[in-house]
């Protein structure tokens, strides 16, 4: 494995409090959320903490609980900032039987490539950002604009943009995206396509959006996400293939919140093209093992060391990240 010169893999998602509100008599509470928190997660689980980042704006409200918490991944993939002047970006997560809703309570503190000049995080060899097709456009001149960087570009449209006005936009930016990577119900949506969804409906949307090209003269990557179906990756040079989601239908009793299960699979599914040199599907692999640690309970799950020392095994839920990996493995016949 060669050695890391930069930061493999930065976010440009914000670091959000959310509120949760429950209907089932659950009390309501605070977490740590917001999509690049989860991504950088994702990727934590593989790579050392100096090789993960985003920056996490800190208002005057911020305790210093969360700070210990996001501390225990690792100093150093944070980059904080502060603004006492302001609140932390905070959102409330409504949960009323299957449904959520998502609202914002304060302003956003939008992040672009420009944020990161001048810190440790500059200049990444992967850049994660979760935004609007036509706000991607403008994060994308900004990204041709820096000298002397060419980032992997790892793209999620924001929910609530992926509606049929906003084809337009992500067309245009799609030629400058490597990895293209709605949900399911995005993906459907953006392309006024009819529910519901199941695998037949995602390979449909999947190589629609192959036809329509992403990345350099088509050779990116689209990767639909879509639960408990897994992922779906697809190029236009080797088709496209189903990446089972490593707790399946069958051991349902470990899922407890899917919250962050799609930022963490790509974050994963970044240091797998790491470790994969660059192979998608051998990637998704570490991003469906990524994504279950994130969905066995609610909020961040855990980060121990078998031993004390320098360079032991870290484990997350108890587990070896790697042990899961074989597994699925195993399961898929990889």
């Amino acid at each position: 494995m060669a050695p890391f010169t930069t930061r493999h893999f930065v976010s440009l998602g914000m670091f959000i409090i959310d509120e949760l509100d429950f209907d089932d008599g659950r009390t309501s509470r605070e977490q740590i959320g917001g999509g690049g928190t989860y991504a950088a997660i994702g990727a934590r689980m593989w790579l050392p903490a100096d090789k993960v980042g985003m920056i996490v704006d800190r208002g005057h409200d911020f305790l210093p609980e969360v700070q210990a918490k996001l501390e225990r991944y690792g100093k150093d993939m944070w980059y904080f900032r502060d603004d006492k002047s302001r609140i932390t970006t905070r959102a409330r997560n409504s949960y009323i039987g299957d449904s959520r809703g998502f609202e914002y309570l304060t302003p956003r503190v939008r992040l672009t490539p420009r944020d990161l000049e001048d810190t440790p995080l500059a200049k990444p060899s992967t850049l994660h950002f979760i935004c609007s097709p036509s706000r991607a456009i403008a994060i994308m001149s900004e990204v041709h604009g820096i000298p002397d960087w060419r980032p992997i570009t790892i793209y999620e449209p924001i929910p609530d943009r992926c509606v049929p006005e906003e084809l337009p936009a992500l067309i245009s930016v799609m030629p400058h995206i490597d990895i293209l990577s709605p949900n399911a119900d995005e993906a459907l949506a953006l392309l006024s396509l009819p529910g519901p969804v199941d695998k037949s409906n995602v390979e449909a949307a999947c190589h629609r959006f192959l036809d329509i090209g992403v990345g350099k003269d088509g050779t990116g990557c689209i990767a639909i996400r879509s639960g408990s179906f897994g992922a779906y990756i697809a190029t236009r040079g080797n088709g496209g293939k189903w990446v089972d989601a490593y707790w399946t239908k069958e051991n349902s009793s470990h899922v407890v919140d899917v919250t962050g299960a799609g930022n963490a699979f790509l974050g994963g599914l970044s240091a797998g093209l790491y470790f994969t040199e660059g192979n998608p599907y051998q990637a998704a692999l570490y991003g469906a093992v990524s994504a279950s640690f994130v969905i066995e309970q609610e909020g961040l799950p855990s980060l121990t060391s078998s031993t004390v020392g320098a360079g032991v095994p870290e484990l997350w839920n108890n587990e070896l990240p790697a042990t899961r990996l074989a597994r699925l493995r195993e399961r898929l016949h990889e």
